[in-house]
């Protein structure tokens, strides 16, 4: 179950609501855990014990990590408790790193890779003394499987959430805020996403050696607007939801195409994300502290992990390279004050190199890739090529990638802003809402492109 489908929107949604409402306040976190583990065995209900197992045993090798830290008097009991925290942190990621391996054969359980991640920031914040470990079975359960962000995230340390476990407010101004972002994110996904994807599509379906240069320029902006709309979109109904439960989930995007260079992009995209590797791999190894080796050193392997947690396929490393490299470059043109009295060329630097990236990020065969960036920089010969298809896509598409390149803007957060309380407000959200249904019944749900990462 996804939720731009129907049997969310009409029937998952405002049943649960109901259930959640009617529950009293101390059996809340039950009635939210019961929830979610159902949303969760809808999609996948094979690997559900696989899910729940994980959460039981890192609950008690999070009390157990606890325990060791507080009995910790001598060496040996603090050997003991970090043998026990890399054992538990080396099975966490192993079992995704098996997935990942094998899920052409097997599948890749829904969400593992978001609450494997989340699993081992609580061990890792535990292990070091920066939060107590929760003796609450059920709180901790809930914070690992709640449903808002179980599938895709945003991926959220336990101390955002640690005093909303035990007392949140539920209320009827929540749930109307929540539900004002989450129709916002909903439109994003069906409205934009959705739509402008099917060039993508087109593309695909004719042959990447049969378009001319500009439809393959075209295209790979329209697969860069698909991807931010359809995921910033999740992330949106995501923090929606947990408004609406009595959550405050953290922000996810920051208007990441209005960045000025690849590194600040990827600061405003997938946020959550960027800050756990920060956290968890680029401090520890030394971040940019220990001189310019250390630091280039680091930066590769975060991007060397963050490709390897994207996919398996060789394209994901093609694509976390190449960023990476990226990253260095402008850090060494930084240094030379290159962009400081540039205003425009910035911006247009990022809107040219992020589509070349994304291209690595949706082609996983390497051979096709060769084609389609040969063909975006006029290197490779076409067979049958329609010189003038890109005029045809543009009649087809102009009006969304127009709407999409606004909604990039901060624009539509300021208009959000002005009318989330106004009649017309409310006229709008409600008109957005039903235009959305109307289109999943009318043309099926899309899967989100991060469904199964």
């Amino acid at each position: 179950m996804v939720f731009s489908s129907i049997e969310f929107l009409l029937f998952f949604l405002p049943f649960y609501m109901v259930l959640y409402g009617i529950t009293p306040k101390a059996y809340r976190n039950v009635a939210l855990l019961v929830g979610s583990l159902v949303f969760y065995a809808y999609g996948e209900l094979r690997y559900l014990g696989l899910l729940c197992g994980s959460v039981a045993v890192n609950y008690f090798v999070g009390l157990h990590l606890a325990k060791a830290k507080r009995e910790s008097t001598h060496r040996h009991r603090n050997r003991t408790r970090t043998i026990l925290f890399a054992g538990a942190a080396i099975g966490n990621i192993g079992l995704l790193v098996f997935f990942k391996g094998m899920s052409g054969k097997l599948g890749l359980p829904l969400g593992i890779s978001f609450y494997t991640f989340q699993i081992l920031s609580y061990l890792t914040d535990v292990y070091r003394g920066d939060v107590a470990a929760e003796r609450s079975w059920v709180k901790l359960a809930v914070y690992v499987t709640m449903f808002p962000q179980l599938i895709a995230g945003p991926i959220v340390n336990y101390e955002e959430v640690a005093a909303q476990l035990s007392d949140r407010e539920y209320t009827s101004e929540g749930i109307q805020d929540g539900l004002k972002v989450f129709i916002l994110g909903l439109a994003s996904k069906v409205l934009l996403a959705d739509r402008i994807g099917l060039l993508w599509q087109e593309v695909q379906v004719t042959g990447f050696e049969s378009i001319s240069t500009p439809l393959a320029w075209l295209a790979a902006f329209g697969y860069s607007l698909e991807i931010y709309f359809d995921f910033y979109g999740y992330s949106l109904m995501a923090v929606g939801l947990g408004r609406m439960l009595g959550f405050r989930l953290p922000e996810n995007f920051r208007t990441p195409y209005m960045a000025r260079s690849v590194r600040e992009f990827y600061r405003r995209w997938h946020m959550t994300l960027e800050r756990w590797f920060r956290r968890y791999v680029y401090i520890p190894l030394g971040g940019s502290r220990r001189g310019e080796l250390r630091t280039v050193r680091n930066l590769a392997a975060v991007w060397v992990l963050t490709a390897a947690w994207h996919g398996k396929t060789w394209n994901f490393l093609v694509w976390g390279g190449s960023l990476c490299v990226l990253i260095i470059l402008e850090r060494q043109a930084g240094r030379l004050n290159w962009t400081k009295d540039l205003r425009i060329l910035p911006h247009l630097y990022l809107w040219l190199v992020i589509p070349v990236t994304w291209m690595c990020f949706a082609i996983p065969d390497l051979a096709q890739l060769r084609e389609y960036l040969g063909r975006m920089f006029g290197l490779s010969e076409g067979i049958n090529v329609n010189v003038l298809d890109w005029r045809k896509a543009l009649r087809s598409y102009g009006v969304l990638f127009a709407a999409a390149f606004v909604s990039c803007t901060p624009l539509v957060k300021m208009f959000y802003e002005k009318i989330k309380n106004r009649l017309a407000g409310l006229v709008l959200f409600g008109g957005l809402f039903w235009l959305c249904v109307w289109r999943l019944v009318r043309e099926g749900e899309n899967v989100f492109l991060y469904f199964r990462f």
